[in-house]
């Protein structure tokens, strides 16, 4: 599938990209999904090593369920870390029963490699990129949930989820409709050292 054309350049994508936390009910498509694949895998790669693989989960009771396992690992890794977020430490945030890591969004893409090589990580970051500006110019609002990638390589949710022991979850991403609008946040200016 070819990447539709937008209306949109670069760097109005890049501008207003958002780490959208608020979605509405509506089912991210198969062909909006593939479309993200699609730029996923135009990213730039180590030695043209393309050591993505991806899990895509758009069940919302799997959703639920991996969210509360996510909760749960955080909280006992980060349980000695002084982790804040608005004056609030993360793992009281993650202990609130009614909080869900994945913000009720209904797509969770999941980049994942199964390369060893030093740069596979790196890649797959790329590879993010892509996917989120591809779904800014959508329409649809993402979030890196970073805070998710630790319980995805645990042997547990990973036979849950039908993945390989030796695939990697790098970089965790939901993917939905924006419910309303989601503010710019500050930049710092680019520092330069030399």
């Amino acid at each position: 599938m070819t990447i539709p054309a937008s209306p949109m350049t670069v760097l109005e994508a890049i501008e207003q990209r958002r780490s959208v936390r608020a979605y509405t009910q509506e089912m991210v498509s198969k062909e909006a999904v593939d479309v993200l694949l699609a730029a996923a895998i135009r990213a730039p790669t180590a030695i043209h090593e393309e050591p993505w693989v991806f899990v895509i989960i758009q069940d919302i009771q799997r959703l639920q369920r991996l969210s509360e396992q996510v909760k749960k690992h955080f909280i006992r890794e980060a349980a000695h870390a002084s982790l804040h977020r608005g004056g609030q430490t993360l793992s009281q945030t993650f202990s609130q029963p009614d909080f869900n890591v994945f913000y009720d969004a209904n797509t969770l893409i999941v980049i994942c490699t199964d390369n060893p090589r030093p740069f596979a990580v790196a890649d797959c970051w790329l590879a993010a990129e892509n996917l989120m500006l591809a779904a800014c110019t959508l329409g649809l609002g993402t979030c890196v949930i970073g805070s998710a990638q630790g319980a995805l390589n645990t042997p547990g949710v990973k036979a849950q989820l039908g993945i390989p022991a030796e695939i990697t979850a790098v970089a965790p991403i939901i993917v939905g409709f924006p419910a309303g609008q989601t503010p710019a946040s500050p930049r710092k200016p680019p520092r330069v050292l030399v």
